[in-house]
């Protein structure tokens, strides 16, 4: 039996969250708060498997409570959030904060009709995950200058992947580069069913990491990144070919579209040793055989460890590979990344 704490200002929301978990004899509502502080009591007290989390809630937000949940009484937090800009921003601050997925509140449209299906799967999918206690992480400033290690001579390419967990832990590894960081950096974020975020992600990380992010442009030479953050775009793999930037709409891998595989095989193609690439959280295996090639091309790789990861799965599949050339803590893959500069 999976136990829900549901939490949601709205009581229409609010029923659609009843009916729709009710109907599997697997969840049972365990209680249901519409304050942020109401939450953060519940979970004490209630000790649920899994929280539905609303964004803008009265007295205390949904940012606010799910800080504190993760440091009184870890919890697994999904949030249910509207698509609208201001709600989405704020999303990636709750998912920074330890929140481990996002799934739209209901439209009214005929996309309705498979919400609740959605919403069970993942709950599901949620409470499988285990988290720990967070203290609440503020970004810092850039660094303006970096650690002296090893260098890799030649390095002109940074790829980076991560799925579940994946918005806090980017955060935390580019808010520590140097600001004149010179090297373009390709991110993969496994936006999944959580596209209609998309358009505030790269808006989200900029403010977040003091530097410039966009979604990538097929067709534009990577040397034009320099200094900048390339994300792929939803639904679209990103890769390398001569030089540019290309986006494809090929099958998924993995389930997966974009793909941290499909990145990384084309970064060992185009850069062997002159790339540095870092597989951080997530679910599953994708980006770990991407990462092994890349190794075996000479680049320098690293994985995520599993104390500082929200999910170690695809981490611990490179681990497993020996795709990585090392496995560290984000502070130190980021003092890693930071040393090329």
């Amino acid at each position: 039996m999976i136990r829900v704490l549901v939490v949601e200002d709205s009581a229409t929301v609010r029923a659609a969250l009843r009916e729709a978990l009710t109907t599997d004899p697997g969840m049972q509502i365990v209680g249901e708060a519409v304050t942020g502080a109401e939450a953060v009591d519940q979970c004490r007290r209630l000790r649920p498997d899994v929280i539905t989390m609303d964004v803008m809630l009265p007295v205390m937000s949904g940012l606010q409570a799910t800080e504190q949940i993760m440091q009184v009484c870890p919890t697994p937090i999904l949030v249910v959030s509207s698509a609208a800009r201001r709600e989405a921003l704020g999303t990636y601050d709750v998912l920074a904060a330890g929140a481990v997925d996002v799934l739209e509140k209901p439209r009214g449209d005929d996309s309705d009709a498979t919400w609740g299906a959605r919403l069970r799967t993942a709950v599901k999918v949620v409470s499988r995950i285990r988290v720990v206690t967070r203290r609440r992480v503020v970004p810092s400033e850039p660094v303006v200058s970096a650690p002296v290690v090893s260098r890799p001579k030649g390095t002109q390419l940074v790829v980076i992947g991560a799925s579940t967990g994946g918005p806090g832990a980017i955060t935390q590894i580019l808010s520590r580069l140097p600001v004149s960081f010179p090297l373009p950096i390709l991110y993969v974020q496994h936006l999944s069913a959580n596209e209609v975020f998309a358009t505030a992600f790269t808006d989200w990380l900029a403010g977040q990491v003091h530097r410039p992010v966009s979604y990538a442009t097929g067709g534009v030479p990577v040397a034009d990144g320099a200094g900048r953050v390339i994300v792929a775009p939803p639904d679209r793999h990103l890769l390398i070919r001569g030089g540019m930037l290309h986006l494809s709409n090929g099958p998924e891998r993995h389930s997966c579209r974009p793909s941290v595989d499909t990145l990384f095989e084309s970064v060992a193609d185009a850069y062997g040793p002159s790339a540095v690439g870092a597989l951080l959280t997530g679910m599953g295996r994708d980006g770990a055989a991407g990462l092994l090639a890349m190794r075996r091309a000479g680049a320098r790789t690293y994985a995520q460890d599993e104390a500082s990861s929200v999910v170690y799965g695809m981490p611990r599949e490179a681990v497993l590979l020996g795709a990585a050339s090392e496995s560290l803590s984000l502070a130190a893959i980021a003092e890693r990344v930071a040393a090329l500069a």
